[in-house]
């Protein structure tokens, strides 16, 4: 008897959507079927690892380089593929969620490269999940426009070889997509953003002469890295396209990934393109690893931890070496500020502030870096200019002079800054407007001139718990407690009711993004990410 045909991926609670049908075709929805089975088990141990991992950190409250690839580092031979050449000049990136309107403005902003983002700016409804890709197909075959209901004005896109390369970012291992099941069992997010964007695009990407281009997120450890490569492998295969034409950057945003920089090279060699300095959720995972280890890891408020701290000064330089030695990109941090159309103050000290920034940042060899908003584009590209010329990138400068120890990258006690109660009270602020937001589908907030997204909140929430649980006493004689943050919590939804009015007050969910605010950063079980149980609150 011949086996049965493998059970076919199913739509489950999903209200229909205008023009779903020409992403859920059979055929892609076949293709995710399949790469959910093949690496959705793989995907779950390597889950599992991480906790092990965690708890061994909890243990010894220290990290240092793999003793078991140390031959892989000490190998001065290998090097990533050669870049191809739409990825080969990278000095500004811009970033934001695959809506209409940012799509368009992205791909003309005249940054190099849009990350164009499925995970940390998109909160991941069905809509935005499925729409996001449509946008994507009408871009690469120009059948895009906009037009914006509120103020009539129109957008549409420029010639192509003006237009931004699109670098994908798929939402990040840990999270899954409820509306596709395989035998019940959800698919990762993953593997579908991955899946029905590479089934649908790569050929058409290569038809224009660029390709299938990623941005990584969340790794973890050489092994996330690996399972990538392998799903990338399978899937070239699939569609029939030549191995190797994927190309990947990766995220080096959690400090375990610090720590394993070369190997996550070295597993993606044939696919990798480079790898990103990602700096809130970098500081957001310091915090969630070390969060019992006592005085020395407690950070003080986010935005008095600068790059040019030691222990991010050893990470951001390290990051720089490790790419240029194995001849990848090394591309820079977020400059998130959003100018302000009332207040020409705020944005001098802002611009001069973000060019700072990108002159160091381009000053220590990094080849390109991020902006969350068109009007940086031109700030963060003269940094680069200046340093770069008529070349693509400064690859060749191997910043041999950099030595980073292992305890280099987790010396947070080599910051003078403290925690402060202003600190806590943003912190809260921050967090309730972005979950509010988040749970109205939006995943890049501008709060307070910033562009926020779910890395930013994952920081503040993760400040409030480690403050209070740290018993840090802060600069008015007042101690971090869950009643103190309850105080400020209630305090700041009275403000929000008065500054916005009560229709908009209940339309919206502040209650309920309190509520969970509360919970993620009070909890003595922390969440790993505030998105898993805010996932399980977020309609369509």
């Amino acid at each position: 008897m011949s086996a049965p045909a493998p059970s076919p991926l199913a739509i489950v609670d999903a209200e229909p959507l205008p023009r779903q049908e020409e992403v859920l075709t059979d055929a892609a929805l076949a293709f995710v079927a399949e790469l959910h089975r093949r690496f959705t088990p793989r995907r779950d141990e390597l889950l599992a690892r991480r906790a092990e991992r965690r708890a061994e950190i909890a243990r010894t409250s220290t990290l240092d380089f793999l003793p078991e690839t140390a031959e892989i580092r000490a190998d001065d031979s290998w090097r990533v593929a050669e870049s191809p050449a739409a990825l080969n000049d990278r000095r500004v990136e811009i970033t934001g969620p695959t809506d209409r309107k940012m799509t368009i403005n992205a791909l003309n902003s005249g940054a190099r490269i849009w990350l164009a983002d499925f995970e940390d700016a998109s909160a991941p409804t069905w809509e935005n999940v499925v729409l996001g890709q449509v946008n994507l197909a009408d871009a690469y075959t120009r059948n895009i426009d906009f037009t914006d209901a509120k103020s009539g004005k129109s957008y549409a896109l420029k010639a192509n070889e003006d237009l931004a390369t699109v670098v994908m970012r798929p939402r990040g291992w840990h999270l899954n997509e409820r509306h596709l099941q395989v035998d019940g069992e959800q698919v990762p997010g993953a593997l579908v953003d991955f899946g029905l964007y590479f089934f649908h695009n790569a050929q058409r990407l290569l038809d224009l002469g660029k390709g299938p281009y990623f941005y990584l997120p969340k790794t973890e450890s050489h092994l996330e890295a690996r399972l990538w490569n392998e799903v990338f492998v399978f899937a070239q295969d699939y569609v029939g396209i030549p191995q190797g034409t994927v190309r990947a950057t990766v995220l080096i945003e959690t400090i375990t990934a610090a720590y394993e920089m070369e190997e996550i090279l070295y597993e993606l060699r044939d696919h990798a393109s480079g790898l990103n300095a990602g700096r809130w959720d970098y500081l957001f995972s310091i915090v969630k690893n070390f969060r019992d280890g006592g005085a020395k890891f407690v950070l003080p408020d986010r935005n008095a931890v600068t790059m040019t701290a030691p222990f991010m000064r050893a990470y951001t330089e390290l990051l720089v070496r490790t790419c240029h030695k194995r001849g990848a990109h090394a591309i820079g941090g977020m400059a998130a500020f959003i100018p302000s159309r009332r207040d020409e103050e705020v944005n001098k000290v802002a611009f001069e502030k973000v060019k700072a920034d990108k002159d160091r940042e381009a000053g220590d060899g990094f080849d390109g870096s991020w902006v969350a908003h068109p009007d940086l584009v031109p700030i963060a590209l003269a940094s680069f200019d200046a340093v770069l010329g008529d070349r693509p990138n400064q690859k060749d400068r191997l910043r041999e002079d950099v030595h980073v120890e292992a305890a280099d990258l987790i010396a947070v006690d080599s910051l003078k800054a403290k925690p402060t109660y202003d600190g806590l009270v943003n912190a809260v602020q921050v967090g309730i407007r972005y979950i509010e937001a988040w749970l109205r589908g939006l995943g890049a907030v501008a709060i307070f001139n910033l562009m926020e997204d779910a890395a930013t909140a994952e920081i503040s929430r993760s400040q409030i718990w480690q403050w209070i649980n740290a018993d840090v006493e802060f600069e008015n004689g007042e101690k971090a407690t869950p009643e103190l943050a309850r105080k400020i919590a209630a305090e700041e939804l009275a403000n929000i009711r008065a500054e916005i009015g009560e229709e908009a007050f209940a339309a919206g969910h502040w209650q309920q993004a309190h509520d969970l605010l509360l919970t993620v950063a009070l909890d003595a079980d922390y969440a790993d990410f505030l998105t898993l149980p805010a996932y399980e609150q977020l309609k369509g």
